[in-house]
């Protein structure tokens, strides 16, 4: 029972309002009863959104494009005079006959080609590329959710499934996560969505990075091999496809402006590897700040990462002469902080260096590990019925409790090199630690090479289970997966 289900101890309690859109009956009385529902519990709910609004609910109709001028996601703050952004959730329905429909014609798009144009609604020319690879990535429901929110003009939608009552539905959100929640009855259902919801608005961007001194000289930062070594991974894992391409928001939406609610493009995934010389995490730039192709990075696709801010809102940077110093991954602080509860370790040369030397954040799954080299750490459980974004103070805290469980990093000795968590609905992280002869990053590539962790474009929506067959152990389920398909096939 969902009663049972563990949740998020830093829960807010929130002020959430409802605007209604283009909508049909049934999106209607979903909207009102999840109103009902956190009303209920306590939360203040608004007809009008104001200054302490968190969450607006609103509705759109399937197949039935917005302007971005209609959507809130771009209008909220200035059609409500607000200083702030909220977190904007749009309602969908579509009936089992179409929704069937749609997942047909997306399987037959993804069949016939990149170059087969999509046909919805509402889809610019320029979108049918990085649709069809995000479909090849996640299957048809991460090409249906990539339609939806171009439509919409929504990153959060809900999308219900049901005639004239719902039968799941299913939750999308930026990375492309899609757990679906059945309904088995009406307290467990908006149970499961309003929890949800609440995980999302409840977390806080840890973006706020602040520059130290001293800035590394321009000879210093020439002399570090680290920075060959970050570009040879980067081709490394592009030629295994770990990488998916950057999506650029102008070549799937026709929005003439950007603003605080969106960045002009995103690129999936960030590494960062120890420098013992600097004492710091060198780390690829965020792609919301420039276009970044992951799999084939420069050194000024990196950034220096030397600590954490005091409150944990953001990391401490150290900038580098004559370079043009972009903010590292929204991951920078989730990066570092993987070291602050694990021991450290000598080199040859004496230094002192975190046992973690080399860490790989992606939105990727694994299908199974060789137990004798690899060590699987779970993020708390609640994380794992309730997902978090990238970014967040309550993702950077899962991950560094993950990896501070980890038998293979608390105890330097332990023969097993690689450590991995899952973050269902997201991706996950991959850690290496110091191997005599190699250089950074090299044992995670070999690993997978010689499938002592095998990758796959398969990510849990959910809690998922390991099924063990000698020392190899296999992610075999997952109790919030779209149970109509199997994902599609990893591209070769």
């Amino acid at each position: 029972m969902l009663i049972h289900t563990p949740i998020h101890s830093w829960l807010k309690q929130l002020s959430i309002a409802y605007v209604s859109g283009p909508s049909t009956g049934l999106a209607n009385r979903v909207a009102s009863d999840l109103m009902d529902y956190f009303q209920h519990e306590g939360h203040t709910t608004q007809e009008v959104p104001s200054i302490e609004t968190n969450v607006i609910l609103t509705t759109a109709r399937l197949g039935e494009p917005l302007g971005w001028r209609e959507a809130l996601m771009f209008t909220a703050r200035r059609r409500y005079k607000l200083k702030h952004t909220p977190t904007v959730f749009t309602i969908v329905q579509a009936g089992p006959e179409q929704f069937s429909e749609w997942m047909a014609k997306i399987e037959e798009l993804l069949k016939s080609g990149v170059e087969m144009r999509p046909g919805f609604a509402g889809i610019p020319e320029t979108a049918h590329k990085t649709l069809y690879r995000q479909g090849k990535r996640g299957g048809t429901i991460m090409y249906l959710l990539r339609v939806i929110q171009i439509q919409t003009k929504s990153i959060r939608v809900l999308l219900i499934i049901g005639k004239d009552e719902p039968t799941s539905a299913f939750l999308f959100d930026m990375v492309g996560a899609h757990p679906q929640i059945k309904f088995e009855n009406p307290q467990t259902f908006y149970q499961d969505i309003a929890t949800r919801i609440m995980t999302a608005a409840s977390t806080e961007e840890i973006t706020k990075h602040q520059t130290i001194e001293p800035e590394i000289k321009r000879e210093e930062w020439n002399s570090l091999s680290t920075i060959q070594e970050m570009t040879q991974a980067s081709q490394e894992l592009g030629k295994r496809d770990f990488f998916t391409e950057m999506i650029h928001v102008s070549d799937v939406a026709e929005i003439p402006g950007f603003s605080d609610a969106i960045s002009q493009q995103y690129s999936e995934g960030c590494f960062a590897t120890w420098d013992a010389q600097i004492n710091g995490l060198l780390t690829t730039i965020t792609g919301s700040a420039r276009p970044v192709r992951k799999e084939n990075i420069t050194d000024k696709d990196l950034a220096v990462i030397a600590g954490i801010k005091p409150k944990h809102d953001g990391a401490l940077i150290r900038k580098v002469q004559g370079h043009p110093n972009y903010p590292p991954s929204s991951e920078a602080v989730e990066m570092i902080g993987m070291d602050m509860h694990l021991p450290k370790i000598s080199l040859r040369n004496g230094a002192q260096v975190p046992v973690i030397r080399s860490k790989l954040h992606g939105h990727r799954g694994v299908r199974s590990f060789d137990r004798n080299c690899v060590e699987y750490v779970s993020v708390p459980e609640s994380y794992l019925h309730y997902p978090v974004s990238c970014s967040t103070d309550a993702q950077y805290r899962a991950v560094q409790e993950a990896f501070s469980s980890s038998s293979a990093l608390q105890n330097p000795g332990d023969p097993r090199q690689i450590v991995f968590t899952v973050l269902p609905g997201h991706g996950l992280v991959i850690v290496e630690k110091w191997v005599e002869g190699k250089q950074a990053f090299q044992a995670i590539w070999e690993a997978m090479d010689h499938k002592d962790i095998e990758i796959t474009n398969y990510i849990p929506q959910g809690p998922f289970l390991l099924e063990t067959s000698g020392q190899r152990s296999t992610i075999v389920s997952n109790t919030n997966s779209i149970n109509l398909e199997t994902p599609v096939a990893d591209e070769e």
